[in-house]
């Protein structure tokens, strides 16, 4: 019986334009790493990372997830869980997510697999309170599964339970990712939702389930380049890229040289682009200039969607 493991999780994009709280993809950008040892009981939980995170566990996303699984499944067991962290904290990339997921991973494997994976998404989950204020799956259902996920935001009716559906997404399919060099605030996630209108048109409401529809149909059919034509958001989109100085000139130019669609990553600012060619150069440099157009500097990053999370040690 392992005594300690490591777990490897992606980071993802959330949303995808019009699938917001619903859609989210794995990216092999960054990766964060979790091991979790068991401690003698006496020992509780404690957090160990060089990284400027909270060391608190009941302020941080592996340490949320680690209490839930914890007290749900009786374990008695102290928790040493150290964090490293790779995906940049606060700027769209699920950063949260990634630590939760991997930690929800490792005590499953650590207890002999107590839960399967959307059980996992419901304590994954968990963690988000960390960052977001409340509760969400996009990311960490990515995370989890990899590659593109739909899920559903209400925990089921039996219980610490999230329906999830899962698909690989083609190799063939590049993102463009720009990250802008601004400071974010805390918690800007929570802060990012709040800008989100309470009140929507029907009109604009149909016409983001009809992109929402199409993306989730050309996914499950393999059409990944046909999917990424229709990431247009006229609710939310609107509504944050106020936050993203230099953002309509980001989009405007990623598409002008061949993007397939461009929005906002999760709640930003990252901006991320799609393309099924060979011009990922090419975009990337078109949207660091629509940043500098806003006096913004920005760095440009070009992954492949991921098939997400590994168990890379177990002593």
């Amino acid at each position: 019986m392992a005594k300690s493991v490591t777990v490897r999780a992606p980071c993802s994009t959330a949303n995808l334009g019009p699938g917001f709280d619903v859609f989210g993809m794995a990216l092999d950008a960054f990766y964060d790493e979790v091991t979790v040892t068991k401690k003698p009981k006496s020992f509780g939980i404690k957090i160990v990372s060089s990284d400027d995170i909270p060391l608190d566990p009941k302020k941080n996303t592996a340490g949320l997830v680690a209490a839930a699984i914890k007290k749900d499944s009786g374990i008695e067991n102290g928790l040493e869980i150290k964090i490293k962290k790779n995906v940049p904290a606060g700027y769209g990339m699920g950063s949260s997510a990634a630590s939760a997921a991997a930690c929800a991973i490792a005590m499953n494997e650590l207890f002999d697999a107590l839960y399967d994976d959307e059980n996992l998404t419901y304590f994954a989950g968990i963690g988000e309170r960390a960052s977001a204020g409340t509760v969400h799956y996009d990311n960490v259902a990515a995370s989890l599964f990899g590659g593109f996920v739909v899920v559903d935001p209400r925990v089921n009716a039996r219980g610490k339970f999230v329906n999830v559906t899962d698909c690989e997404v083609s190799q063939d399919i590049t993102m463009i990712v720009a990250v802008p060099k601004i400071k974010v605030p805390k918690q800007k996630t929570k802060a990012s939702r709040g800008v989100i209108p309470r009140n929507v048109k029907f009109s604009d409401a149909s016409i983001n389930l009809a992109n929402a529809a199409y993306i989730a149909a050309c996914f499950a059919k393999g059409w990944a380049d046909i999917a990424i034509n229709h990431l247009e958001d006229i609710i939310v989109e609107p509504a944050r890229k106020k936050m993203i100085p230099g953002f309509d000139k980001v989009k405007k130019n990623a598409m002008k040289v061949g993007a397939n669609g461009c929005t906002i990553s999760g709640a930003g600012p990252s901006v991320i682009a799609f393309t099924e060619g060979d011009n990922f150069t090419e975009i990337g440099e078109a949207m660091k200039k629509g940043f500098k157009s806003a006096k913004v500097d920005c760095e440009i990053i070009i992954c492949k969607p991921s098939k997400g999370p590994k168990i890379i040690k177990r002593k």
